[in-house]
């Protein structure tokens, strides 16, 4: 009894020290699929105010294909159309939009994009860490500065997405 027990604590033991596990089907099929933004919210860091930058009632989307493809297009509330270059210039300050291919690693998906709405964005990397709720999804970027609200200095987003109907 005692050599078994001991067997399989030294087993347990070198599966933590593996590190991270691989991400199961399952895990990834409750990603997959259509997400209706909820909420987008913005944390500074250097005052650690939460502001929300899109509004009250954002609309979006975003899109993880079984292909391993995501889509996201994030609009903030109340815009309108534009008649002049500086509103044109304004709206992209209310736009989040990309696409690229992704892979998951336990709690976080990492984005390849090869499409983006800030052109500084095409080719990079896109780390997101997220938790599954239900029919929630919440996804918090890494610290870093946006190029909407760069003026901000360093932020963090806090996403709030509900499971959409297809």
């Amino acid at each position: 009894m005692r050599t078994t027990m001991v067997a399989m604590g030294m087993v347990g033991a070198a599966v933590l020290a593996a590190g991270p596990q691989p991400v199961r089907a399952a895990d990834e099929a409750r990603l997959t699929g259509l997400w209706k933004l909820v909420s987008y919210e913005v944390e500074v860091r250097e005052s650690g105010e939460k502001l929300p930058v899109m509004g009250a009632h954002p609309t979006g989307y975003a899109y993880f294909t079984p292909e391993k493809r995501v889509f996201f297009v994030l609009t903030g509330e109340g815009r309108k159309p534009a008649e002049t270059e500086a509103q044109r210039a304004a709206l992209m300050g209310t736009l989040v939009s990309y696409s690229g291919t992704f892979r998951l690693d336990g709690d976080s998906w990492t984005a390849d994009l090869d499409v983006a709405w800030d052109p500084k964005w095409v080719g990079t990397k896109q780390t997101r860490m997220f938790t599954l709720d239900g029919d929630r999804l919440r996804v918090l970027t890494p610290w870093r500065v946006m190029p909407n609200w760069a003026d901000r200095g360093e932020t963090r987003s806090i996403v709030t997405f509900e499971r959409g109907k297809e």
